[in-house]
């Protein structure tokens, strides 16, 4: 739906790529809005936490933060599962992060076998998302 209305840019760019890009000249609100009126494009998310500039992928991570309190909660973080298992570190600590914020108890297994990454980063991140979903229980 986003691609159909915001179509693809001068360049030929993919619509993922012109997201990318905005979101690394810091146009964050243009993006959440578009993100809450489009759950598909809820996808594009992981994308974006794999993107090689900081700025994007911080920017991910508020993107998400944003969207926390959207019906499709559950399905946002089943989505970024599979970047606990990605090759980078950074990636793997930003997903756990990600699921700090919007993880569930079904996502406590799989933050589980981070808490002995290599990289001490990724194991805290995964050790701190664990108590967050645990604290936001007992609220």
């Amino acid at each position: 739906m986003m691609e159909e209305m915001y179509g693809k840019t001068d360049d030929n760019q993919s619509f993922g790529d012109m997201v990318a890009d905005y979101m690394e000249k810091g146009f964050l609100d243009n993006i959440v809005s578009m993100f809450k009126a489009d759950r598909d494009a809820c996808s594009l998310i992981v994308r974006l936490i794999r993107d090689e500039r900081m700025r994007v992928r911080i920017g991910a991570i508020a993107l998400v933060e944003e969207l926390v309190a959207l019906p499709w909660r559950d399905e946002l973080a089943d989505m970024l599962l599979p970047l606990l298992e990605d090759e980078s570190p950074l990636v793997r600590g930003d997903a756990a992060y990600c699921f700090g914020i919007i993880g569930g108890d079904s996502h406590i297994e799989h933050l589980s076998k981070l808490k002995g990454d290599a990289v001490k980063d990724v194991s805290e991140a995964a050790t701190e998302a664990i108590e967050s979903i645990m604290n936001e229980k007992k609220l």
